[in-house]
């Protein structure tokens, strides 16, 4: 099964070619799924069919669902918000207030993406695509599922059998009450469900789309997120430039639009050199309908196959060189000083900028210690050696 996942600032037209490349998919013969995970749909307005909760057929073999992310909310984090309502009660908390706290930012994002972990495990889809939230959204929806990962395996099982064990004593000294193993269960399935969504969206089937338009401001933050996405281990597989104004027939008006975006268009062209970008030409009319759409996505991939697996090892992989073990992250448009790099036990822990990564090593490196690290050709690469002989160990 085919994955793609289209990110982008917002209003730059990310449904709208997320919802154009599901229409082609299903033109050429693949039982195609486009799914929305932003909080503010807009594929039934891209469609202009009614789309609700559940896959809703809109053409032969092309389905959308517009997904319920308060439903997944309610459904997935139900237990632990009930728990955290009681502590909060407890500790005289007002109830309205209570409940707006227990609500986490970007949840009901997140746990929308848990709705792809079920339609992978189906068996119904040859294609799927993702509308995901605007940029920032996207990026902590992504990171999630692996920070959640290093605290069940590392913090998790501790706590758990201290409060099991002293479940009374620790309830009458800080006087609200403990967990029960319903809510411990509960973190448990939601890691579960995260993890394999995790390993979905990081396998080799699937890949990330970068949306743009032809403007400084948005190319800006096109960068930071092929970075941010390269960080985490996320395949980027092409930019769509959307939005382009056609050179013939220009007027002196719109001619000085055409210079300004062509100067911006040569600057995405380097920096996602070795990428392909698609350009789309800016429309006389917002293209509305499975029709239109998938002649916007024929006239955008230009006879090139828009479902191609990515190539290559993905950002990250490991080498054997005659120095060593050689960690290799893909962190495109970091210089040296941008990167901080700590060494925790069997963790290698990255920060670019705002981000951080923490990387459970593989078993092979996790045994040698960390003999240099440095910045090349848009890659982190870390080099190992000998034995590990230190708890932590920081480079930058």
């Amino acid at each position: 099964m085919r994955i793609l996942l289209f990110t982008g600032k917002g209003g730059v037209g990310k449904s709208t070619v997320a919802a154009g490349t599901a229409a082609l998919a299903a033109a050429a013969g693949h039982r195609t799924l486009v799914l929305s995970t932003d909080a503010a749909h807009s594929l039934a307005d891209a469609f202009g069919h009614p789309v609700g909760a559940e896959p809703t057929q809109v053409a032969e073999r092309l389905f959308v669902q517009q997904v319920d992310a308060q439903l997944r909310f309610q459904q997935s984090w139900a237990d632990i918000q009930h728990y955290l309502l009681s502590v909060l009660d407890a500790a005289g908390v007002d109830p309205l207030a209570a409940e707006e706290l227990t609500v986490l930012p970007g949840a009901e994002e997140v746990l929308a993406l848990l709705e792809l972990r079920l339609h992978a495990g189906s068996g119904a889809w040859d294609v799927v695509v993702v509308d995901c939230a605007p940029t920032a959204e996207t990026l902590r929806l992504l990171a999630l599922p692996e920070a959640l990962g290093w605290y069940m395996q590392r913090v998790f099982p501790t706590q758990q059998r201290v409060v099991t064990a002293l479940r009374p004593v620790l309830s009458r000294a800080a006087g609200v009450p403990m967990p029960g193993g319903g809510v411990f269960g509960a973190v448990e399935r939601l890691h579960a469900e995260l993890d394999e969504v995790r390993s979905l969206l990081a396998g080799p089937q699937a890949s990330v789309r970068i949306v743009l338009t032809p403007e400084g401001i948005v190319l800006a933050e096109a960068r930071r997120s092929y970075t941010s996405l390269s960080l985490f281990g996320y395949r980027v597989d092409g930019v769509v430039a959307n939005r382009v104004f056609p050179a013939e027939g220009a007027d002196d008006w719109r001619s000085g639009w055409v210079r300004a975006q062509d100067r911006v268009l040569l600057e995405v062209e380097q920096s996602f050199r070795g990428l392909p970008v698609w350009r789309s030409v800016y429309r006389p009319e917002e293209p509305v309908g499975v029709t239109a759409l998938a002649d916007l996505a024929a006239e955008l991939y230009a006879g090139s196959d828009p479902l191609a697996a990515p190539t290559g090892e993905g950002p990250f992989r490991v080498s054997r060189t005659a120095g060593g073990e050689l960690l290799h992250l893909a962190l495109p448009h970091v210089s040296r000083d941008q990167v901080d790099l700590a060494r925790h036990g069997d963790d290698l822990v990255v920060t670019v900028g705002s981000y951080r990564r923490v990387l459970t090593l593989p078993t092979a490196l996790a045994r040698l210690r960390v003999a240099g690290a440095s910045v090349e050709r848009g890659e982190l690469r870390v080099r190992f050696q000998g034995a590990a002989d230190t708890v932590q160990q920081e480079t930058r």
